[in-house]
This record gives C-alpha cells, structure tokens and sequence, in this order.
C-alpha cells in the first residue's frame, strides 16, 4: 500500500469563506499515483471545516446566514471562550457544525463522488495562514 501526504494553505482575508478545493486535491491524487483507496481531507485548524456538498453560490450564501444565526459572531461577549481574550467562540461553533474531514474513495485514479458533490474549504475566523492535509492511503 502507498501512502501520500500534502498540505494546502490558505489565508483568507476576510472572516467567513467557503472554497472549492477539489481541484487542488484531484491534484493531490495524480500526484501520488494512486488509483484505488481512499483520500482524506481535514482543516488542521480548530475554526475552519472541510465538508462536501454543491458547488452553488445562493447554497453557500444560505450557509452562511444560516450559520451566522446559529452561532453570531457579535456581540462576542456572549460567548465565555471570548473571555480569554479571544473574539472567534462562534468560529469554533461553526466548525463544530460544519465538520473537521471528509473521506472520498478513490476509484480508477479519480474522486469517486456522487451527483454535484465537490470538496470544500470553509473558513470561520479568516486573516491568517491555516492549512488543509490531504491524506491518500491505496494501491
């Protein structure tokens, strides 16, 4: 069995972001050679998610609102977590609802996906560097 292993990087300027990243892991697969397993994908960071869905933009909007309502950024001094000095407890939130990883197979050297899925990168407490590990184990 092979096993290949790579970082993505991303900051994102603003606070709240969702990115198609599947490109960069189809990638990440031609670049391991693998052609049957499995590809694992997850934030390395604690206020930022990986999940799958469809790549439609009144979708991530809706997520957006959604999750804004769920967990609201302000006033972050509802929040005991903000009492640390930090000011992101709802990214953690969001995080927790969003998902830390995905885990897609791999089949004939591709993303074995279904209809309009695609992989995400979404970002809940942008403005400095986090990264992304991508983790494929097959033959």
């Amino acid at each position: 069995m092979k096993s290949f292993r790579k970082e993505l990087w991303f900051n994102i300027p603003g606070r709240r972001a969702f990115i198609n990243i599947t490109s960069q892991v189809e990638v990440c697969l031609r670049e391991s050679g693998i052609h049957e397993g499995l590809v694992l994908v997850n934030a390395m960071h604690i206020t930022a998610s990986v999940f799958i869905n469809d790549d439609e933009s009144g979708l991530h909007q809706d997520y957006d609102r959604w999750l804004e309502s769920l967990a609201p950024h302000a006033p972050v001094g509802q929040y005991m977590h903000n009492r640390t000095g930090e000011d992101n407890a709802d990214a953690h939130l969001k995080r927790q609802v969003m998902g830390r990883e995905v885990v897609v197979a791999v089949t004939n050297g591709r993303l074995d996906f279904g209809p309009w899925e695609q992989i995400f990168y979404g970002e809940f407490d942008g403005g400095r560097r986090k990264r992304v590990l991508v983790k494929i184990i097959g033959e």
